[in-house]
């Protein structure tokens, strides 16, 4: 893959709004390039400026006209395909104005996927493992508009908070009912 023809695919995808690029779903848009190849390309692109490594494995296009302010969720949801993950727990809870600090660096999700940590150029993202089943899951977390993860009710954030033994002592307690 040379620099033109990876702008030109970049410039394709960021058309329909993708920006956020996991490295096997880049591998397949250059086919005809073997492992090696494409590994020193994409090496390449980096360095140049053309993608961003977010994380391992996770590539962003900087320069997408449709890279918007939710680029730590795509990634998020790029980190753990085929999972169930929302925002929860301080994120959320901060969203709905019930805790006393904001979290601005930091994405704080549940999963049924692994947990863990992953430091991006974009912030913080933490993974909290969650053993609810897929319909408390379901029933407790909403779309909304513009977002690309689910997003906890303000009860479910507050449940998720308490379950994982989280510091409570910043939410405002008496709002949250006897859950």
């Amino acid at each position: 893959m040379n620099t033109l023809k990876a702008s030109e695919v970049l410039r394709r995808w960021d058309r329909v709004g993708r920006y956020v690029f996991t490295r096997k779903a880049l591998a397949k848009f250059f086919p005809q390039d073997s492992a090696k190849t494409f590994t020193e390309a994409l090496q390449r692109l980096v360095k140049a400026g053309l993608l961003v490594r977010a994380c391992r494995g996770i590539y962003v296009n900087p320069h997408a006209h449709s890279l918007d302010s939710r680029v730590v969720e795509r990634i998020a949801q790029a980190l753990r395909p085929g999972e169930y993950t929302y925002v929860s727990l301080e994120s959320m809870l901060s969203e709905y104005g019930e805790i006393s600090q904001i979290p601005i660096d930091r994405l704080t999700l549940m999963t049924t996927g692994r947990k863990g940590v992953h430091k991006t150029p974009f912030g913080v993202i933490e993974f909290t493992h969650t053993n609810r089943t897929v319909l408390d899951i379901l029933n407790h977390i909403h779309r909304a508009d513009g977002r690309p993860l689910r997003l906890a009710s303000k009860a479910a954030a507050w449940r998720d908070l308490k379950r994982v033994g989280r510091n409570t002592s910043m939410v405002n307690v008496e709002t949250q009912g006897n859950e």
